[in-house]
């Protein structure tokens, strides 16, 4: 049994490595053949929804895995793809529908679409990180969600890039810590109290800022959740001993001091 903090640093660290170990597990290994040797055959939108195991592999990557099974929604994402502003996934506010259409840009390039490298390699580097957290997320879904939010926080240019993203919000009511109650608030309100207390430039350009806010999460997520009682299998590959790794004092001074406006 291990903290979430110490857990999400030791994949942090050793991310190529994290990569590595969820690409050569035999059953990633096959989905992954299966795709790179028939992507670049599919040539149009139905071709793509009708070949399963493509659509479920791209879904996946995409962060979408949970909307596998709504293919009718994501056939009119596809088909009105991004140009026209007023298009389905540009009224979306989860913005992971319109980087799905600009990945899969049937709409604007026809049976080119799966000739780039987006749509190839890609799409298989995004397959193994999503699966790494996915993965983490069954042992831990307070690692997941701190990955995810370290692989989003280019992205987050405002309190709203967060609000529209449902794990990007519990990952900061945490790291802020919201009661519950918080989330059923008005969301001007909820965006007003981001802004004065979440400096998104660092967040998203500043490594050590970012850790910092990494480290809190998974310290207070602790505190909410309690210990999460897993072996984990992140110990395993990198060698480290049994046991819960506990909270120093350094640790937490760092945890109560951190500005997460960064003033």
């Amino acid at each position: 049994m291990i903290n979430t903090i110490t857990q999400v640093q030791l994949v942090r660290n050793n991310m190529d490595r994290s990569i590595q170990t969820v690409a050569s597990d035999p059953m990633v290994e096959r989905q992954t053949e299966y795709y790179r040797e028939n992507i670049s055959d599919i040539k149009s939108i139905d071709e793509f929804l009708s070949n399963d195991r493509i659509y479920r592999y791209a879904m996946t990557a995409m962060g979408l895995e949970d909307m596998i099974y709504a293919k009718a929604f994501m056939r009119k994402v596809l088909e009105e793809g991004i140009s026209k502003s007023d298009s389905f996934a540009n009224q979306l506010t989860d913005q992971r529908y319109q980087k799905f259409a600009e990945t899969f840009n049937f709409a604007s390039h026809g049976e080119a679409t799966t000739a780039f490298r987006r749509t190839q390699e890609g799409i298989v580097d995004k397959f193994h990180r999503q699966t790494l957290e996915i993965r983490q997320g069954e042992q831990n879904n307070g690692v997941r969600l701190a990955l995810y939010f370290e692989r989003q926080a280019s992205t987050i240019q405002n309190a709203y890039n967060i609000l529209a993203d449902r794990a990007l919000a519990e990952t900061v009511y945490t790291a802020l810590g919201l009661p519950d109650s918080f989330a059923m608030t008005d969301i001007d309100k909820q965006a007003a109290y981001f802004d004065k207390h979440l400096d998104y430039e660092k967040l998203s350009s500043d490594p050590e800022h970012l850790a910092d806010f990494l480290d809190r999460f998974s310290a207070l997520y602790d505190v909410k959740n309690g210990p999460q009682a897993v072996s984990s299998p992140t110990l395993a590959v990198f060698g480290a001993g049994p046991g819960v790794v506990p909270f120093g004092e350094g640790l937490l001074s760092s945890i109560q001091n951190f500005k997460l406006g960064g003033s």
